[in-house]
């Protein structure tokens, strides 16, 4: 089979390899699509802390199960899935209570071991997610960030009634704008200095989208929820100036969820934090139930996913993929790698 592997910063190369023999409690998934996302330029610059070369990647992954394991017998040959890139390691505090995305020991498939990006995968069965029939192989490839965006949204607990506000119009905040709503906020307001981004949000039925090139934060949350301001602020930017928005607008006493990851030091004022008693939460990739509430979801029609892609790729032409997303960063949303298309 054919494999990608990123040998350098900036350079990608094609093998042939053996297809991987399937164990007792594995199946084989022949991969149809395979979407890129920010980690994954991080990569590509040589830029990324915690992956070295040389590297398969691909972990927002779709597929179908070819062959099974002898053991399991939960799924069938010919099933639609998509696959949990988390390598934990099951023993340590977080892996004992359920937080096996706080593993001491965490590595995610593409970054610190092979990922998806040949044209046949094997895996644990207990990493295998079915995605419905009737839901495309693109579509499937993005529940990935999509379990992102609905356990961020999860650390507040239940948003029905709430009024949101989302920071960054990029694909993670845009789902979790889609994934606060579909979960039954009452109103979702996002930001973002993109009006190509502000449009996709509309496009997939947020509420309000602001510009703040043109308006302040601050007015712009109380001329969309009044004086009472948001119930919780979640930050998908992740730098300085949006995470200094939501500490100084916050309402007193509300909750801040940092969803995007800092590319450096972060510099915010914790003294007007202190001040307001603000709840500044975090949060850290996904678990299985993230993955089953985000397919329904976009089953029931709640968020939309077509509308964030930006453009496809054939799997040669990987290389293509960065290049483009490089040209075209203020333009693009997610980029998606046909594996099927030579």
């Amino acid at each position: 089979m054919l494999q990608q592997v990123m040998t350098n910063p900036g350079e990608i190369i094609f093998r042939e390899v053996p297809v991987p023999e399937v164990k007792e409690n594995q199946v084989l998934v022949k991969i149809m699509n395979i979407g890129v996302c920010g980690s994954d330029i991080h990569v590509y610059h040589g830029k990324h802390p915690f992956t070295k070369y040389p590297v398969t990647q691909g972990h927002e992954v779709s597929g179908e199960i070819t062959e099974l394991g002898k053991n399991v017998t939960e799924f069938h040959v010919g099933q639609k899935v998509t696959i949990e890139p988390q390598v934990y390691c099951g023993h340590c505090y977080p892996c004992r209570h359920g937080k096996y995305n706080l593993c001491e020991e965490l590595k995610v498939m593409g970054f610190q071991t092979t990922g998806t990006a040949s044209e046949y995968f094997v895996v644990d069965a207990s990493k295998v997610t079915p995605i419905p029939e009737d839901m495309s192989y693109e579509e499937g490839a993005m529940i990935e960030p999509l379990a992102v965006a609905v356990h961020g949204v999860k650390q507040i607990g239940d948003v029905a009634g709430m009024n949101i506000a989302v920071l960054g119009a990029g694909p993670i905040g845009n789902l979790v704008a889609q994934a606060a709503k579909g979960m039954g906020a009452a109103k979702v307001m996002i930001t973002d200095i993109s009006d190509l981004r502000l449009a996709k949000a509309k496009e997939c039925g947020i509420d309000v989208c602001v510009n703040t090139k043109n308006k302040d934060f601050g007015e712009a949350m109380i001329e969309a929820f009044g004086p009472d301001k948001a119930d919780v602020i979640y930050d998908c930017a992740g730098n300085n100036i949006t995470m200094g928005q939501a500490i100084k607008y916050a309402r007193k006493g509300s909750t801040i969820v940092l969803v995007a990851v800092f590319a450096g030091m972060a510099e915010v004022d914790l003294a007007v934090a202190n001040d307001h008693e603000l709840d500044i939460k975090s949060t850290m990739m996904y678990r299985h139930d993230d993955y089953i509430d985000g397919i329904r979801l976009v089953n029931e029609g709640k968020v939309h996913l077509k509308p964030l892609i930006s453009k496809t790729f054939a799997f040669k032409d990987y290389l293509k993929a960065y290049q483009y997303i490089d040209d075209n960063r203020e333009t693009t949303m997610k980029v998606i790698i046909n594996v099927s298309e030579k």
